[in-house]
Protein backbone atom coordinates (compact mmCIF):
# COMPACT_ATOMS: atom_id res chain seq x y z
CA UNK A 1 0.00 0.00 0.00
CA UNK A 2 1.49 3.33 -0.81
CA UNK A 3 2.53 5.18 2.25
CA UNK A 4 0.87 8.23 1.09
CA UNK A 5 -2.59 6.23 0.49
CA UNK A 6 -4.71 8.64 2.59
CA UNK A 7 -5.88 5.60 4.46
CA UNK A 8 -8.83 3.89 2.22
CA UNK A 9 -9.57 0.24 4.09
CA UNK A 10 -8.62 -1.95 1.60
CA UNK A 11 -12.15 -4.70 0.57
CA UNK A 12 -10.47 -8.43 1.53
CA UNK A 13 -9.65 -6.81 5.21
CA UNK A 14 -13.20 -5.06 5.50
CA UNK A 15 -14.60 -8.58 4.29
CA UNK A 16 -13.33 -10.71 7.42
CA UNK A 17 -15.64 -11.30 10.02
CA UNK A 18 -16.43 -8.79 12.83
CA UNK A 19 -15.26 -10.68 15.74
CA UNK A 20 -11.90 -11.56 13.87
CA UNK A 21 -11.29 -7.61 13.25
CA UNK A 22 -12.79 -6.39 16.66
CA UNK A 23 -9.60 -8.86 17.88
CA UNK A 24 -7.23 -7.64 15.79
CA UNK A 25 -8.18 -4.34 16.46
CA UNK A 26 -7.51 -4.53 20.08
CA UNK A 27 -4.80 -6.23 19.73
CA UNK A 28 -3.35 -3.21 17.69
CA UNK A 29 -4.59 -0.49 19.85
CA UNK A 30 -2.90 -2.56 23.14
CA UNK A 31 0.23 -2.94 20.93
CA UNK A 32 0.77 1.01 20.34
CA UNK A 33 -0.60 2.06 23.63
CA UNK A 34 2.02 -0.05 25.13
CA UNK A 35 4.80 1.72 23.04
CA UNK A 36 3.50 5.16 23.73
CA UNK A 37 3.59 4.68 27.54
CA UNK A 38 6.99 2.88 26.55
CA UNK A 39 8.58 6.27 25.20
CA UNK A 40 6.81 8.39 27.85
CA UNK A 41 8.93 6.80 30.40
CA UNK A 42 11.87 7.29 28.79
CA UNK A 43 11.99 2.99 28.12
CA UNK A 44 14.19 3.32 25.24
CA UNK A 45 15.78 0.14 25.29
CA UNK A 46 12.81 -1.88 25.91
CA UNK A 47 10.91 0.03 22.88
CA UNK A 48 13.89 -1.03 20.49
CA UNK A 49 12.64 -4.74 21.54
CA UNK A 50 9.23 -3.95 19.94
CA UNK A 51 10.72 -3.43 16.89
CA UNK A 52 11.52 -5.84 13.58
CA UNK A 53 15.07 -5.92 12.30
CA UNK A 54 14.09 -4.72 9.43
CA UNK A 55 12.22 -1.00 10.49
CA UNK A 56 11.87 1.84 8.58
CA UNK A 57 11.24 4.46 9.97
CA UNK A 58 10.21 8.00 8.34
CA UNK A 59 9.30 11.54 8.46
CA UNK A 60 8.93 13.13 5.31
CA UNK A 61 9.03 16.87 4.79
CA UNK A 62 5.94 18.68 4.46
CA UNK A 63 5.23 21.33 2.21
CA UNK A 64 2.26 23.66 1.15
CA UNK A 65 1.19 23.66 -1.97
CA UNK A 66 -1.54 24.39 -4.07
CA UNK A 67 -4.45 21.76 -5.04
CA UNK A 68 -2.76 21.17 -8.54
CA UNK A 69 0.22 19.99 -6.95
CA UNK A 70 -1.00 18.45 -4.25
CA UNK A 71 1.19 14.78 -5.01
CA UNK A 72 3.74 16.85 -4.02
CA UNK A 73 2.99 17.88 -0.70
CA UNK A 74 4.84 15.52 1.15
CA UNK A 75 8.45 14.43 -0.08
CA UNK A 76 8.99 10.67 -1.26
CA UNK A 77 10.91 7.80 0.09
CA UNK A 78 14.48 8.69 -0.93
CA UNK A 79 14.06 12.06 -0.97
CA UNK A 80 15.02 14.47 1.88
CA UNK A 81 13.68 13.79 4.71
CA UNK A 82 13.38 14.49 8.94
CA UNK A 83 13.73 10.99 9.66
CA UNK A 84 14.64 7.77 7.51
CA UNK A 85 16.12 5.86 9.54
CA UNK A 86 16.94 1.42 9.78
CA UNK A 87 17.27 -0.23 13.00
CA UNK A 88 20.47 0.84 13.18
CA UNK A 89 20.56 4.33 13.18
CA UNK A 90 17.70 3.99 15.81
CA UNK A 91 19.83 1.83 18.29
CA UNK A 92 22.13 4.44 17.85
CA UNK A 93 20.17 7.52 19.07
CA UNK A 94 19.05 4.86 21.92
CA UNK A 95 22.51 4.71 22.77
CA UNK A 96 23.01 7.92 22.85
CA UNK A 97 20.14 9.00 25.33
CA UNK A 98 21.40 6.52 27.56
CA UNK A 99 24.28 7.91 27.49
CA UNK A 100 23.46 11.36 28.32
CA UNK A 101 25.30 12.43 25.61
CA UNK A 102 22.25 14.04 23.98
CA UNK A 103 22.85 17.64 24.62
CA UNK A 104 19.24 18.24 23.56
CA UNK A 105 18.33 15.47 25.68
CA UNK A 106 20.10 16.97 28.95
CA UNK A 107 17.82 17.42 31.02
CA UNK A 108 15.46 15.17 29.42
CA UNK A 109 12.23 15.92 27.87
CA UNK A 110 8.91 15.14 29.23
CA UNK A 111 6.46 13.28 26.44
CA UNK A 112 3.35 12.34 25.96
CA UNK A 113 2.21 10.22 23.13
CA UNK A 114 -1.54 10.23 22.60
CA UNK A 115 -2.45 7.80 19.39
CA UNK A 116 -5.91 7.44 18.42
CA UNK A 117 -8.47 6.73 15.41
CA UNK A 118 -6.68 3.51 15.60
CA UNK A 119 -7.61 1.94 11.74
CA UNK A 120 -6.40 -1.45 10.40
CA UNK A 121 -6.25 -0.77 6.46
CA UNK A 122 -5.07 -4.48 5.53
CA UNK A 123 -4.19 -7.48 6.80
CA UNK A 124 -1.51 -9.34 4.92
CA UNK A 125 -0.11 -12.44 5.75
CA UNK A 126 1.99 -11.63 9.09
CA UNK A 127 2.02 -8.11 8.72
CA UNK A 128 -0.80 -5.10 9.70
CA UNK A 129 -0.89 -2.07 8.37
CA UNK A 130 -2.46 0.71 10.42
CA UNK A 131 -2.92 4.13 10.17
CA UNK A 132 -2.97 6.48 13.30
CA UNK A 133 -4.03 10.00 14.65
CA UNK A 134 -0.72 11.26 16.82
CA UNK A 135 -0.51 13.90 19.07
CA UNK A 136 2.82 14.02 20.53
CA UNK A 137 3.27 16.81 23.35
CA UNK A 138 6.35 17.47 24.66
CA UNK A 139 7.76 19.55 27.42
CA UNK A 140 11.49 20.24 27.70
CA UNK A 141 13.29 22.63 30.59
CA UNK A 142 11.09 25.27 32.12
CA UNK A 143 9.48 27.30 29.06
CA UNK A 144 10.17 25.00 25.95
CA UNK A 145 6.67 23.32 25.10
CA UNK A 146 6.41 21.47 21.83
CA UNK A 147 3.05 19.80 20.20
CA UNK A 148 3.15 17.58 16.79
CA UNK A 149 -0.04 16.55 15.26
CA UNK A 150 -0.55 14.16 12.21
CA UNK A 151 -0.92 10.67 11.04
CA UNK A 152 1.13 7.38 10.95
CA UNK A 153 1.34 4.69 8.72
CA UNK A 154 2.67 1.71 10.73
CA UNK A 155 3.13 -1.52 9.76
CA UNK A 156 2.88 -3.82 12.94
CA UNK A 157 4.53 -7.59 11.85
CA UNK A 158 3.26 -10.97 13.91
CA UNK A 159 6.44 -12.83 14.85
CA UNK A 160 7.23 -16.03 16.90
CA UNK A 161 8.08 -13.06 19.72
CA UNK A 162 5.40 -11.13 19.66
CA UNK A 163 4.02 -8.15 17.84
CA UNK A 164 6.81 -6.27 16.16
CA UNK A 165 6.98 -2.67 14.59
CA UNK A 166 7.68 -2.88 10.74
CA UNK A 167 6.86 0.30 9.20
CA UNK A 168 6.94 3.68 10.49
CA UNK A 169 5.60 6.67 8.12
CA UNK A 170 4.70 9.87 10.21
CA UNK A 171 2.80 12.67 8.13
CA UNK A 172 2.77 15.93 10.38
CA UNK A 173 -0.04 17.97 9.63
CA UNK A 174 2.41 21.25 10.27
CA UNK A 175 4.59 22.27 7.39
CA UNK A 176 6.46 24.87 9.58
CA UNK A 177 8.76 23.32 13.02
CA UNK A 178 9.16 25.73 15.20
CA UNK A 179 11.20 23.07 18.16
CA UNK A 180 14.21 23.86 18.92
CA UNK A 181 15.40 19.97 18.00
CA UNK A 182 13.36 16.61 17.19
CA UNK A 183 14.99 14.29 19.40
CA UNK A 184 11.85 12.77 20.50
CA UNK A 185 11.23 9.06 19.57
CA UNK A 186 7.26 9.81 17.20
Amino acid sequence: MDTLDRGRAAAPWAGRPAAERALVQFEIEQFLYAEAALLDARRYRDWLGLLADDIHYWMPIRRTVTNSDLEREFTRPGDMAFFDDDRTVLEMRVKKLEAGSAWSEDPPSRSRHFVSNVRILDVEGDDISVEVAFHLYRTRLDTEVDSWVGRRVDVVRRTGEGLRLARRHIFLDQTLILSTNMSTIF
